[in-house]
């Protein structure tokens, strides 16, 4: 279907790059599937949402780390040990391999490949999307530390001002899959600074974290934290914390915000992301680093809670959700703004 010149919502792509617009809102956001599928820019009015601090794409990619709205997987957060557990088997990881570091890995090796393969950048009267792929079971050392084979689909789509991201896994093995991913959004807004804004974090509970920010298999009401959850001065805190029991309403989505002056960004969870991350450190919590740390929130859906998989084997968490052979699992959030 050809769409008239001033249709409402476009998608191309611009070399290494895929641009969705929706004009009527004045909103654009950017993908670059070659490294990790990350949309690097929500752009409202001009402003960027997303918080990514690069000078361009080639200097991201030769240098990448978390920003924009980077895909956790094949596990999100940290590990307690250099192992998963999986139906009651313990999987250890091949250290030599490189792409699990650290004495709690952390975030799967997902997060920059180049193996995504972009298979519809289309629009119509109702939307913009991008869809991508990723075959995780084609590769070895991917398959050497978490022998699930298994694919990805990943589909941005802009419509009516709001950004939905939809991913869906295919359970390709013959044996249950732990479902463990999650994203890493990195949110600013651009009328105010981090001491100004509030925040809305809609869960009920909050999970106790050792000195390695690895849950201890305790909860306490998201009360005992924050004495109104929905109206919550960031300035007074400093976030790296677990959250689950989301409040949800009649369509099953939970509802995070940040809002400053005027800008204000909404953040909603499908059904299946039963976990929010939210990390927003304080600029004085940067005494070690460099530079202080910038003005962002992550609020970071998660399909189970930090450590989920060897939290369940030992008997602390027993919401890890399983994939069985041959299914389908399938979750989206959203972001929308408003306020420019």
């Amino acid at each position: 279907m050809v769409l008239p010149a001033n249709a409402q919502y476009s998608a191309r792509r611009d070399g290494g790059v895929v641009h969705l617009v929706d004009s009527a809102h004045r909103i654009s956001v950017s993908i670059v599937p070659s490294v990790g599928n990350v949309a690097f820019e929500m752009r409202v009015k001009d402003q960027n949402v997303l918080y990514f601090p690069f000078a361009d794409i080639a200097a991201f990619r030769s240098h990448p780390s978390r920003y924009g709205i980077p895909f956790l997987g094949p596990w999100a957060n940290r590990l307690d040990e250099q192992a998963f557990y999986a139906n009651g088997i313990r999987y250890a990881f091949n250290m030599d391999l490189g792409n699990v570091t650290g004495a709690h890995p952390i975030h799967g090796f997902l997060s920059f490949t180049d193996k995504w393969k972009v298979t519809e950048v289309k629009s119509d009267r109702d939307a913009a999307w991008v869809t991508s792929r990723l075959e995780f079971y084609r590769e070895p050392s991917w398959m050497a530390q978490f022998p699930f084979a298994h694919t990805i689909e990943m589909t941005y789509r802009l419509s009516a001002g709001v950004l939905e991201v939809k991913v869906q896994l295919e359970n390709l093995s013959s044996e249950p899959m732990p479902v463990s991913i999650g994203f890493h959004p990195y949110f600013q807004l651009t009328d105010s600074s981090r001491e100004d804004w509030t925040v809305r974090i809609g869960a009920k509970k909050h999970w106790l974290l050792n000195a390695d920010k690895i849950p201890i298999g305790e909860t306490v009401p998201i009360e005992q934290m924050f004495p109104d959850p929905n109206q919550i001065a960031l300035k007074e805190y400093s976030l790296d914390d677990v959250f689950t029991d989301l409040a949800r309403d009649a369509d099953g989505h939970a509802l995070m915000i940040v809002k400053g002056k005027s800008q204000q960004l909404e953040v909603m969870f499908g059904p299946k992301y039963n976990t929010v991350v939210v990390f927003s450190p304080k600029p004085s919590d940067s005494a070690n680093r460099v530079a202080p740390f910038p003005n962002f929130i992550c609020f970071e859906p998660m399909a189970g809670i930090t450590d989920a998989m060897n939290l369940a084997y030992r008997g602390l968490y027993h919401e890890l959700q399983t994939l069985p052979p041959g299914e389908f699992w399938q979750e989206s959030f959203w972001i929308r703004p408003s306020g420019f």
